[in-house]
């Protein structure tokens, strides 16, 4: 069996929300990428007592426990000590360290403080792990654990001390953790590595989704999972085996079955993004777009245009926000603005039908709505939304009432868009029939 890593990312700034552990989700890929089991992260502030606890906890129940923070200088940088309490043992200053400390401060002219020199000591009988980006060495200690209240015989543990500064910590994972990794990870039983596959739903939600695949969710190698993402979802597939290949293999046939039960919802793998997967639909059917925006001010044209190779498929976007922009620009009728508002079905009707006129594409869409936080009435309070297409065979319009803040409520109108793109892109006239 593949071995357990545990991290425990160290500092109060964490807990108050002052930074985020971005850390953390760099190590995790990592891991993930040389086949070791992950399944705990914890953070704690800078607090001996309440470190050491975590590190005997993570230490009861993984082979090894990387801990990310608290090697710097000053009195609450307090990772080693606590290590060196767990594990029976003191700190010794180590020569080498040391001595490269004094290069680095000397070269940028300053003298190091008894501080800095605290940064050299170790836990006794661990290794140095170099640090070409600051002066905080980091530790790799390799000694037997004695489980809590003596239970047991003493357990082979690895522990791993890293530096928190971003720009120190990425280039030691990278490096030094991931060589290490791809010895240590395999095991007693050999070498497994984790193969991942995001598949990106879009047009149902997360229960819609699970319903439909409720019986591969409980599967073990490989697992399936699902992901609420805004306005979408992702369903995560993974496969455990000795090789890259071989999990690929693993995970194939259940892809083309997951494949199969969402389809047509399944835009994208991976990285794919609605936007650039709505291009490559209408660009391989060689259909065109155009798009007139009101409430959500360009973020469709922006998300449609965010990847290379957007002109092959879209080529108009108009931010229509004024009502007489609406006017001159799509021909809206201040009949209709008049007696409908501009946030209504046959003003996005208008909109989409004459943004496609103007550009000559095969299809239109016209958003306009209240995205708030003001604007709103009790027939159409904040959130209320209009989306339409027009092609040559007709015009479809959807009210939507979304919730959130006005960023939140731009996203999701954006998004319902892009699934009524793609649906035209797929299906023909059907889509605006449905």
């Amino acid at each position: 069996m593949a071995r357990i890593v545990e991290a425990i990312a160290v500092g109060t700034e964490l807990l108050l929300g002052q930074i985020a552990n971005t850390n953390g989700q760099l190590l995790a890929q990592v891991l993930a990428e040389h086949g070791a089991l992950h399944f705990h992260q914890v953070v704690v502030g800078d607090n001996r007592a309440r470190l050491v606890a975590a590190l005997r906890q993570a230490l009861d129940r993984a082979d090894m426990v990387v801990t990310i923070g608290g090697l710097g200088p000053t009195q609450d940088d307090l990772t080693k000590e606590a290590v060196a309490e767990v594990f029976g043992c003191g700190l010794a200053l180590h020569e080498p360290s040391w001595e490269r400390i004094l290069g680095r401060m000397r070269a940028r002219g300053r003298e190091p403080t008894p501080n800095n020199r605290r940064q050299a000591e170790l836990p006794e009988g661990a290794q140095a792990i170099p640090n070409d980006h600051g002066t905080a060495p980091g530790v790799l200690l390799q000694a037997p654990y004695l489980p809590e209240a003596g239970r047991g015989a003493p357990l082979p543990r690895v522990v791993v001390c890293l530096p928190g500064p971003p720009n120190e910590f990425r280039p030691m994972v990278r490096g030094f953790v991931a060589n290490y990794l791809e010895r240590w990870a395999a095991g007693p039983e050999g070498r497994t590595v984790l193969f991942s596959r995001s598949l990106r739903v879009a047009g149902i939600g997360e229960s819609e989704t699970e319903h439909r695949i409720t019986d591969l969710v409980g599967s073990d190698n490989p697992t399936v999972a699902t992901y609420a993402k805004p306005g979408e979802v992702e369903v995560r597939v993974t496969a455990r085996a000795p090789s890259p290949p071989e999990a690929e293999a693993l995970l194939t046939p259940l892809e083309a079955e997951l494949r199969r039960r969402l389809d047509p919802w399944v835009y994208g793998v991976d990285e794919d993004t609605l936007g650039t997967a709505v291009i490559r639909e209408l660009a391989a059917r060689g259909l065109t777009l155009a798009v007139a925006e009101s409430c959500t001010g360009g973020l469709l044209s922006e998300r449609l245009t965010d990847g290379a190779g957007a002109s092959a498929a879209f080529l108009l976007g108009a931010v229509t926000y004024a009502n007489h922009a609406k006017q001159r620009m799509l021909g809206v009728s201040e009949e209709q603005l008049r007696a409908h508002g501009a946030v209504s079905e046959p003003v996005a009707v208008a909109m989409a039908r004459g943004v496609r006129e103007a550009a000559g594409a095969s299809l239109g869409v016209g958003i306009t709505g209240i995205a708030g936080p003001d604007g709103g009435t009790a027939e159409k309070p904040v959130g209320t939304v209009f989306v339409a297409l027009a092609a040559a065979e007709g015009a479809a319009c959807r009210r939507l009432q979304l919730g959130g803040q006005r960023a939140v409520i731009r996203w999701r109108a954006s998004q319902d868009a892009l699934v009524g793109i793609r649906r035209y892109a797929l299906l023909g006239a059907e889509a605006l029939r449905a």
